[in-house]
């Protein structure tokens, strides 16, 4: 099924079903606009399949707006992942298809809501450095990168960090002397928690440091990474990045 996204000077967007069939939107997802142009694809797609009871509408997002806002963080705070999941249950579709969420919250709070692996792009980066060792950030992504060198087949040592006046402390829990290390995460909105944690594993020897992160915002903080971070793995989920310190993966 195809379908044209319009875009007015005044920001409005609409759409326009060019072909019908089931549908099939696969979108980055990472701002309200795209929210929009998706709930006016959907009601297109409504109003054209008015009388046709088996046509079925799955939604792909593959950078999900507001995902690490999953709770209310103090209590006069709008609970944002909730506003923004709201927004999508009200379109109705039959499925929907998340990359790598934040945070089980989102899959939780979206009706027919399943993950979508990145399980794919940190092999294709396992295998394009040779074998590193793989290093969880932080206790919260210790059971996801574990459930990854399992399946690998690979060393694993976790990190973790804590703030101590306000500077990071970083603990590294494993021998990493004269090894490759590849840190796998989900999102990176800086790079300043990297930088430390692969300056941290090259003062225990490690002899080079990669990152993996399958959301690569890089809103601040991109070019201090430079300076501990010998090479970025990524998708291209959230932006295209032309870099040559960058090996980025197209999501579709």
């Amino acid at each position: 099924m195809k379908y044209e996204i319009k875009k007015f000077r005044d920001g409005q967007v609409a759409a326009e079903i060019l072909e019908a069939g089931n549908l099939e939107v696969r979108i980055r997802g990472n701002s309200y606009e795209d929210l929009f142009a998706i709930a006016a694809i959907k009601e297109a797609w409504d109003a054209d399949n008015s009388m046709n009871k088996t046509a079925t509408a799955c939604l792909t997002i593959y950078c999900l707006i507001g995902q690490r806002s999953d709770r209310r963080f103090n209590p006069k705070e709008s609970f944002d992942l909730k506003v923004i999941a709201n927004f999508i249950n009200s379109m109705g579709f039959d499925k929907v298809e998340i990359l790598h969420p934040h945070s089980p919250i989102s899959l939780a709070l979206i009706k027919n809501a399943r993950k979508l692996s990145h399980f794919p792009y940190v092999q294709k980066t396992f295998h394009a450095i040779g074998n590193p060792v793989l290093v969880s950030p932080d206790a919260g992504a210790y059971k996801t990168t574990h459930e990854i060198a399992e399946k690998l087949g690979a060393d694993l040592v976790p990190s973790n960090k804590v703030r101590v006046d306000g500077a990071p402390q970083i603990s590294i829990q494993g021998d990493v002397k004269g090894k490759d290390c590849l840190i796998v995460d989900d999102l990176a909105d800086g790079g300043r928690t990297f930088k430390y944690l692969a300056a941290a594993l090259k003062e225990q020897g490690a002899a080079k440091v990669y990152l993996y992160v399958t959301h690569a915002q890089f809103n601040y903080g991109f070019d201090e990474l430079k300076e501990t971070i010998d090479h970025v793995y990524c998708t291209n989920s959230y932006k295209d990045i032309e870099d040559e310190f960058v090996t980025q993966y197209k999501v579709d």
